[in-house]
């Protein structure tokens, strides 16, 4: 089986091994027929049976009728691929004539075997099975019923030996093709498992990018919408005011843009180095001031610790948008976040007084699913939801061991 396909793998076989046809492509893409293969065979089984004739003078010497069948038996190799069932059936009858006619045994069995391979793996076990089944069947029935009438003149009933001779080929042709057929299932799961765990890694890749992007966009975007709805109010009235506004806007734009390029560069080069350190708790301050441009008085208690880089722009990403609601959502124009850190968990605690207002600031309504996602690929928790006392709460709780420092 010499036909090969182009591409491969770890192993350098893309569909298996060479001269084996991925099982889709059949009648899309036949495989050529395998020459090769098939010469070679032909080749064996005539000289190897010549050979072998030498040693048994009591069957009928090799002819040119021999020799007919004998190719008859090699040559439908060549359609094995295409034709499995039929080569099967028509290998074990050119076998199966061979052999009643009383012509020396010898490899008349290896274009039987082959045969019955290619149609189990081809998915064709039943017919495999019955081809060498008529074949042993047909063999039993010639050595011990059917010898009277058929050359060579003077023939005797088969010995035990003999069929055992015979029914050990049988087996051994149902033991390869099994075994062969086991091994292309399990090529063929590992095919699928490794496209199924390349999908998965590109959807998680896919979520991993929106989530960032939306988290980068819905924060800067808010503050925008928010300056600028200032800056039309007090364009008239108070121009330096308005002024100031606009420049909020313009670093506002520009930072977004900024981590925009920095997540689709890494969406370009998967292997390059990001340009810029991932955002964390130690961009905090910043965050404090985008927020005061938009209006929103924010009071910390507590010293973000020092964590682990996926922990650390997780916790930044949910104080980010838990701020962002607070400015779209809430009537408060102050905001309290906390943080708490023990027994290796760190619980970041976001609070304001509310109410809501009520109004649509543009959001995508994916704020609270995308803190969830991203609290839980660490182990941890999200709760959010009205306070008792007024106001909205959102608390995170993110397993993490503490980074020792530097």
């Amino acid at each position: 089986m010499e036909e090969q396909h182009g591409g491969g793998t770890a192993h350098g076989w893309r569909y298996g091994p060479p001269g084996w046809r991925r099982p889709d492509d059949t009648e899309a893409h036949p495989a050529r027929p395998p020459w090769r293969s098939t010469l070679l065979i032909t080749a064996f089984v005539l000289v190897g049976t010549t050979f072998a004739a030498h040693g048994q003078p009591d069957r009928v010497p090799l002819d040119g009728y021999a020799r007919v069948l004998l190719l008859a038996a090699s040559a439908p190799l060549l359609w094995r691929h295409r034709h499995p069932v039929a080569v099967a059936y028509g290998t074990a009858a050119a076998a199966l004539a061979y052999l009643a006619l009383g012509y020396p045994y010898g490899p008349v069995f290896l274009p039987v075997a082959v045969g019955c391979l290619g149609a189990v793996v081809a998915g064709h076990r039943r017919a495999a099975w019955t081809a060498v089944g008529l074949l042993w069947a047909g063999h039993l029935l010639v050595a011990l019923w059917l010898y009277r009438w058929l050359p060579p003149a003077g023939d005797r009933r088969a010995g035990l030996g003999q069929e055992a001779v015979v029914a050990t080929w049988v087996l051994a042709v149902a033991a390869l093709a099994e075994l062969a057929r086991l091994r292309r299932e399990q090529w063929a799961r590992e095919r699928a498992d490794r496209a199924e765990a390349a999908r998965r890694r590109a959807d998680e890749e896919r979520l991993r990018i929106a989530r960032e992007l939306h988290d980068v966009l819905a924060h800067s975007i808010s503050v925008i919408n928010v300056q600028a709805s200032m800056g039309l109010a007090l364009l008239d009235s108070d121009p330096e005011q308005a002024r100031a506004a606009l420049t909020t806007i313009k670093s506002a734009s520009k930072e977004a843009l900024g981590e925009v390029r920095q997540v689709l560069g890494a969406l370009r080069a998967p292997g390059a180095a990001p340009r810029a350190p991932a955002p964390g708790l130690a961009r905090l301050p910043e965050l404090v001031q985008q927020a005061a441009a938009a209006g929103l008085t924010v009071e910390t208690e507590g010293e973000p610790p020092r964590l682990p880089p996926g922990a650390d722009l997780a916790a930044f990403r949910i104080l980010q948008e838990a701020l962002t609601n607070v400015v779209r959502h809430s009537g408060s124009r102050h905001a309290r976040v906390r943080f708490g850190y023990g027994d290796g968990v760190l619980r970041l605690r976001i609070d304001d007084d509310g109410p809501a207002t009520g109004a649509d600031a543009g959001g995508s309504g994916n704020g609270l699913a995308g803190m969830r996602e991203r609290a839980a690929a660490l182990g941890g928790t999200i709760e959010a939801g009205p306070r008792p006392d007024g106001g909205f709460r959102v608390l995170a709780v993110l397993p993490s061991d503490l980074r020792e420092d530097q």
